[in-house]
């Protein structure tokens, strides 16, 4: 009877610490994310191990997490495929075509938030929004101060 015990206890003891070494290897859903998204943003930012994750509105899965003392967000498809990174920057970080742009073009509005983009369609890009009576604005820059989009949106 001792050893039947003993027997039971030991396939206890190996299944618990085999389920728990699978749980430290592997990401399940319940880190946030569906497990081909965290793939691929370990992929995208090797190092980066824990960011916080949310669906936005679009049903993106977003990764908040910082590098360098940076901010950013990544979002990805359920899939895991990648479509955008970006960070906060103050305005004066923009490249001096695009303030001149803005200095020309919109200095009767007022700035309320800058990011710069890297996007998997769009390529890299410079979101500024402007606040305006009813709506805020979007415009999208290139480095070179073309303009890509121009988006009215109510907040």
């Amino acid at each position: 009877m001792k050893r039947f015990s003993f027997l039971i206890l030991a396939i206890f003891s190996v299944s618990l610490l085999s389920c728990q070494e699978k749980k430290k290897d592997q990401k399940s859903e319940k880190d946030g994310a569906p497990l081909a998204v965290q793939e691929n943003f370990q992929k995208k930012y090797p190092g980066e191990d824990d960011p916080d994750w949310k669906q936005d509105d679009h049903d993106y899965w977003e990764a908040h997490f910082k590098k360098d003392g940076i901010k950013y967000r990544a979002d990805f498809n359920a899939d895991g495929s990648w479509v955008e990174t970006e960070n906060s920057i103050d305005k004066e970080e923009l490249p001096e075509v695009v303030k001149q742009i803005i200095e020309e073009k919109y200095a009767d509005r007022e700035i309320t938030e800058v990011e710069h983009v890297m996007n998997a369609k769009e390529g890299e890009f410079y979101d500024v929004e402007f606040k305006q009576k009813g709506k805020n604005m979007d415009v999208e820059f290139r480095k070179d101060g073309s303009i890509i989009k121009v988006e009215n949106r109510k907040d």
